[in-house]
Protein backbone atom coordinates (compact mmCIF):
# COMPACT_ATOMS: atom_id res chain seq x y z
CA UNK A 1 0.00 0.00 0.00
CA UNK A 2 1.54 3.57 -0.81
CA UNK A 3 2.12 6.43 1.21
CA UNK A 4 -1.47 8.47 2.10
CA UNK A 5 -0.97 11.94 1.31
CA UNK A 6 -1.53 14.40 4.26
CA UNK A 7 -3.07 17.46 2.39
CA UNK A 8 -5.51 15.08 0.56
CA UNK A 9 -6.36 13.38 4.03
CA UNK A 10 -7.25 16.68 5.63
CA UNK A 11 -9.02 17.72 2.87
CA UNK A 12 -11.30 14.93 2.85
CA UNK A 13 -11.88 15.02 6.90
CA UNK A 14 -12.70 18.75 5.96
CA UNK A 15 -15.62 17.19 3.28
CA UNK A 16 -16.61 14.75 6.16
CA UNK A 17 -17.27 17.09 8.31
CA UNK A 18 -20.22 18.76 6.63
CA UNK A 19 -21.85 14.88 6.80
CA UNK A 20 -22.81 16.13 10.99
CA UNK A 21 -24.60 19.00 12.36
CA UNK A 22 -26.66 21.80 9.88
CA UNK A 23 -24.59 21.21 7.26
CA UNK A 24 -22.21 23.85 7.65
CA UNK A 25 -18.97 25.05 8.99
CA UNK A 26 -16.81 28.00 9.32
CA UNK A 27 -12.77 27.88 8.98
CA UNK A 28 -12.56 28.46 13.01
CA UNK A 29 -15.45 25.57 13.10
CA UNK A 30 -13.15 23.30 11.36
CA UNK A 31 -9.51 24.40 13.04
CA UNK A 32 -11.44 23.48 16.74
CA UNK A 33 -12.61 19.91 15.56
CA UNK A 34 -9.73 18.77 13.25
CA UNK A 35 -6.87 20.66 15.25
CA UNK A 36 -5.37 21.80 12.46
CA UNK A 37 -3.33 24.96 11.93
CA UNK A 38 -5.28 28.09 10.80
CA UNK A 39 -3.07 28.80 7.91
CA UNK A 40 -3.57 25.15 6.91
CA UNK A 41 -7.23 25.75 6.84
CA UNK A 42 -7.19 28.15 5.16
CA UNK A 43 -5.75 27.04 2.19
CA UNK A 44 -7.53 23.82 2.42
CA UNK A 45 -10.86 25.83 2.34
CA UNK A 46 -9.58 28.03 -0.75
CA UNK A 47 -8.63 24.98 -2.95
CA UNK A 48 -12.00 23.18 -1.59
CA UNK A 49 -14.05 26.16 -2.74
CA UNK A 50 -12.13 27.13 -6.02
CA UNK A 51 -13.01 23.62 -7.06
CA UNK A 52 -16.77 23.81 -6.04
CA UNK A 53 -16.19 21.09 -3.44
CA UNK A 54 -17.83 23.33 -0.93
CA UNK A 55 -19.40 27.01 -1.62
CA UNK A 56 -20.12 30.39 1.08
CA UNK A 57 -23.49 30.39 2.37
CA UNK A 58 -25.50 33.08 1.41
CA UNK A 59 -26.04 35.55 3.89
CA UNK A 60 -24.02 33.93 6.88
CA UNK A 61 -20.37 35.49 5.66
CA UNK A 62 -17.59 32.80 6.66
CA UNK A 63 -19.45 29.66 6.62
CA UNK A 64 -19.37 26.94 4.12
CA UNK A 65 -21.93 24.50 2.33
CA UNK A 66 -21.43 21.17 0.11
CA UNK A 67 -20.79 22.47 -3.18
CA UNK A 68 -21.89 20.89 -6.48
CA UNK A 69 -18.72 18.51 -6.90
CA UNK A 70 -19.78 15.99 -4.17
CA UNK A 71 -23.23 15.19 -5.71
CA UNK A 72 -22.13 14.92 -9.01
CA UNK A 73 -19.79 12.32 -7.64
CA UNK A 74 -22.70 11.11 -5.41
CA UNK A 75 -24.43 10.56 -8.50
CA UNK A 76 -22.13 8.92 -10.88
CA UNK A 77 -21.43 6.22 -7.65
CA UNK A 78 -25.22 5.75 -7.84
CA UNK A 79 -25.52 5.47 -11.65
CA UNK A 80 -22.62 2.49 -11.21
CA UNK A 81 -24.22 0.55 -8.31
CA UNK A 82 -25.11 -3.01 -9.01
CA UNK A 83 -27.26 -4.13 -6.34
CA UNK A 84 -26.35 -7.85 -7.13
CA UNK A 85 -22.83 -7.53 -7.63
CA UNK A 86 -22.54 -5.53 -4.40
CA UNK A 87 -24.51 -8.27 -2.87
CA UNK A 88 -22.29 -11.02 -4.08
CA UNK A 89 -19.38 -9.58 -2.60
CA UNK A 90 -20.85 -8.50 0.99
CA UNK A 91 -22.59 -12.20 0.90
CA UNK A 92 -19.01 -13.65 0.42
CA UNK A 93 -17.64 -11.85 3.35
CA UNK A 94 -20.04 -12.72 5.64
CA UNK A 95 -19.99 -16.33 4.24
CA UNK A 96 -16.18 -16.85 4.80
CA UNK A 97 -17.36 -15.29 8.71
CA UNK A 98 -19.81 -18.02 9.99
CA UNK A 99 -19.56 -20.77 6.94
CA UNK A 100 -23.21 -20.73 6.14
CA UNK A 101 -25.20 -20.26 3.13
CA UNK A 102 -26.04 -16.34 3.11
CA UNK A 103 -28.60 -14.79 0.14
CA UNK A 104 -29.67 -11.34 -0.69
CA UNK A 105 -33.28 -11.24 -2.06
CA UNK A 106 -35.72 -8.79 -3.60
CA UNK A 107 -39.13 -8.66 -3.06
CA UNK A 108 -41.63 -8.59 -6.23
CA UNK A 109 -44.82 -9.04 -5.71
CA UNK A 110 -45.77 -11.82 -2.98
CA UNK A 111 -42.34 -13.77 -3.83
CA UNK A 112 -39.00 -12.82 -2.90
CA UNK A 113 -36.32 -13.33 -5.71
CA UNK A 114 -32.32 -14.16 -4.44
CA UNK A 115 -29.96 -12.25 -6.49
CA UNK A 116 -27.06 -12.84 -4.56
CA UNK A 117 -25.97 -16.51 -2.94
CA UNK A 118 -22.47 -18.06 -0.89
CA UNK A 119 -22.44 -21.58 -0.44
CA UNK A 120 -21.28 -22.74 2.89
CA UNK A 121 -18.78 -25.22 2.59
CA UNK A 122 -20.07 -27.86 5.23
CA UNK A 123 -21.36 -30.82 3.45
CA UNK A 124 -24.37 -30.40 4.54
CA UNK A 125 -26.06 -27.11 3.65
CA UNK A 126 -28.91 -25.69 2.37
CA UNK A 127 -29.34 -26.30 -1.61
CA UNK A 128 -30.37 -23.06 -3.49
CA UNK A 129 -29.92 -20.87 -6.72
CA UNK A 130 -29.68 -17.17 -7.27
CA UNK A 131 -32.63 -16.62 -9.46
CA UNK A 132 -34.78 -18.88 -7.21
CA UNK A 133 -38.33 -17.92 -6.08
CA UNK A 134 -40.14 -18.07 -3.42
CA UNK A 135 -43.50 -16.96 -1.63
CA UNK A 136 -42.18 -14.60 0.74
CA UNK A 137 -44.20 -15.13 3.85
CA UNK A 138 -42.59 -18.58 4.04
CA UNK A 139 -38.74 -16.79 4.30
CA UNK A 140 -36.94 -14.64 6.73
CA UNK A 141 -35.90 -12.42 3.64
CA UNK A 142 -39.57 -12.42 2.45
CA UNK A 143 -40.50 -11.59 6.21
CA UNK A 144 -38.15 -8.88 6.57
CA UNK A 145 -39.25 -7.54 2.87
CA UNK A 146 -42.77 -7.51 4.18
CA UNK A 147 -42.64 -5.77 7.32
CA UNK A 148 -40.86 -2.85 5.81
CA UNK A 149 -43.56 -2.27 3.60
CA UNK A 150 -46.40 0.43 4.53
CA UNK A 151 -49.33 -0.70 5.78
CA UNK A 152 -51.47 0.22 2.67
CA UNK A 153 -49.16 -1.59 0.39
CA UNK A 154 -48.89 -4.90 2.26
CA UNK A 155 -52.91 -5.05 2.51
CA UNK A 156 -52.60 -4.60 -1.49
CA UNK A 157 -50.15 -7.57 -2.07
CA UNK A 158 -51.34 -9.47 1.29
CA UNK A 159 -55.20 -8.77 2.10
CA UNK A 160 -56.48 -9.81 5.15
CA UNK A 161 -58.60 -12.45 3.39
CA UNK A 162 -55.41 -13.86 1.21
CA UNK A 163 -55.07 -17.38 1.01
CA UNK A 164 -51.66 -18.32 1.93
CA UNK A 165 -50.05 -21.67 0.88
CA UNK A 166 -46.91 -23.50 2.82
CA UNK A 167 -44.13 -24.44 2.12
CA UNK A 168 -43.93 -26.78 5.77
CA UNK A 169 -45.98 -27.37 8.43
CA UNK A 170 -44.10 -24.44 9.87
CA UNK A 171 -45.21 -21.86 7.48
CA UNK A 172 -47.51 -19.09 8.39
CA UNK A 173 -50.91 -19.21 6.59
CA UNK A 174 -52.61 -17.31 8.62
CA UNK A 175 -52.66 -13.54 6.87
CA UNK A 176 -53.35 -12.37 10.80
CA UNK A 177 -50.39 -14.66 11.84
CA UNK A 178 -48.72 -13.20 9.36
CA UNK A 179 -49.44 -9.41 10.46
CA UNK A 180 -48.50 -10.20 13.93
CA UNK A 181 -45.32 -11.60 12.70
CA UNK A 182 -44.48 -8.67 10.86
CA UNK A 183 -45.18 -6.34 13.52
CA UNK A 184 -42.72 -7.94 15.78
CA UNK A 185 -39.98 -8.07 12.89
CA UNK A 186 -40.57 -4.34 12.69
CA UNK A 187 -40.01 -3.94 16.20
CA UNK A 188 -37.03 -5.97 16.50
CA UNK A 189 -35.33 -4.60 13.31
CA UNK A 190 -34.31 -8.94 11.82
CA UNK A 191 -36.31 -11.83 10.94
CA UNK A 192 -36.21 -14.88 11.77
CA UNK A 193 -37.27 -18.28 9.96
CA UNK A 194 -38.19 -21.72 11.86
CA UNK A 195 -38.00 -23.94 8.75
CA UNK A 196 -41.06 -22.70 6.99
CA UNK A 197 -40.18 -22.94 3.80
CA UNK A 198 -37.24 -25.87 4.20
CA UNK A 199 -38.18 -28.24 6.94
CA UNK A 200 -34.39 -28.81 7.43
CA UNK A 201 -33.28 -25.30 7.70
CA UNK A 202 -33.81 -22.30 9.76
CA UNK A 203 -32.94 -18.71 8.58
CA UNK A 204 -32.33 -14.99 10.01
CA UNK A 205 -32.53 -11.95 7.78
CA UNK A 206 -31.70 -8.11 8.12
CA UNK A 207 -32.79 -4.86 5.99
CA UNK A 208 -30.64 -3.40 3.28
CA UNK A 209 -31.27 0.09 2.59
CA UNK A 210 -30.51 2.63 -0.18
CA UNK A 211 -28.91 6.11 -0.03
CA UNK A 212 -32.94 7.33 0.74
CA UNK A 213 -33.58 4.58 3.80
CA UNK A 214 -35.95 2.50 1.97
CA UNK A 215 -35.55 -1.02 2.09
CA UNK A 216 -34.65 -2.26 -1.18
CA UNK A 217 -33.71 -6.60 -0.13
CA UNK A 218 -32.46 -8.10 2.72
CA UNK A 219 -29.93 -10.58 3.56
CA UNK A 220 -29.80 -14.16 5.11
CA UNK A 221 -28.15 -16.35 6.88
CA UNK A 222 -29.43 -20.09 6.79
CA UNK A 223 -28.65 -22.90 8.70
CA UNK A 224 -29.35 -26.63 8.61
CA UNK A 225 -31.05 -27.54 11.94
CA UNK A 226 -28.37 -29.92 13.14
CA UNK A 227 -26.27 -26.57 13.48
CA UNK A 228 -28.72 -24.69 15.10
CA UNK A 229 -29.27 -23.33 18.54
CA UNK A 230 -30.94 -20.03 20.16
CA UNK A 231 -26.74 -19.46 20.96
CA UNK A 232 -26.27 -19.84 17.32
CA UNK A 233 -29.13 -17.70 16.08
CA UNK A 234 -28.14 -14.70 18.10
CA UNK A 235 -24.44 -14.74 17.05
CA UNK A 236 -25.98 -14.69 13.43
CA UNK A 237 -29.07 -12.05 14.09
CA UNK A 238 -25.83 -9.95 14.80
CA UNK A 239 -23.43 -10.94 11.82
CA UNK A 240 -26.81 -10.29 9.49
CA UNK A 241 -27.19 -7.04 10.63
CA UNK A 242 -23.57 -6.22 10.59
CA UNK A 243 -23.77 -7.30 6.65
CA UNK A 244 -26.89 -5.77 5.66
CA UNK A 245 -25.29 -2.42 7.18
CA UNK A 246 -22.34 -2.82 4.99
CA UNK A 247 -24.46 -3.30 1.92
CA UNK A 248 -26.71 -0.52 2.69
CA UNK A 249 -23.49 1.59 3.14
CA UNK A 250 -22.50 0.50 -0.27
CA UNK A 251 -25.45 1.46 -1.50
CA UNK A 252 -24.92 5.07 -0.31
CA UNK A 253 -27.25 4.71 3.21
CA UNK A 254 -25.88 6.45 6.17
CA UNK A 255 -27.14 5.36 9.42
CA UNK A 256 -27.64 8.01 12.14
CA UNK A 257 -26.63 7.03 15.68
Amino acid sequence: MGRLVPAVTRALDILELFLDGDGTLSAPDIVRRLQLPRTTVHELVTTLAARKYIVPVPGQPGRYRLGVRPYQLGARYAEQLDLAAEGQQVARTVAETCDETVHVAILEDTDVIYIAKVDSTHAVRMVSAAGRRLPAHCTSVGKMLLASLPEKELAARIPEDAELAGMTPNSITDPLALREALAEIRERGIAVENRESNPDVSCVAAPVRDRTGRVVAALSISVPMIRWSEERRAELEELAGKGAADLSERLGHRSVA
